[in-house]
């Protein structure tokens, strides 16, 4: 079937190479949207939303450095 459309909280966390608490705090902020599903309420993160997070922090980072230069000074 391939790629699972649904990831659980550890998976992100390894593909994004951050702890656990560091998932969980991205999606409890809403920052990286995620479902509970079950009657146990286990948090997934759909594949797709992972990776349009993913492009919009490239972005935000390229935006970040365009505003903040690197400066030899600063080394």
């Amino acid at each position: 079937m391939g790629a699972e459309r649904f990831l659980q909280l550890a998976d992100v966390a390894e593909i994004l190479n951050i702890s656990s608490s560091q998932t969980y705090a991205l999606v409890r902020s809403g920052e990286l949207p995620a479902i509970k599903i079950g009657g146990r309420g286990q948090w997934r993160v759909e594949r797709n939303e992972l990776e349009r997070y993913i492009k919009r922090m490239y972005s935000e980072t390229r935006e970040f450095v365009k505003a903040h230069p690197f400066d030899n000074a600063e080394v």
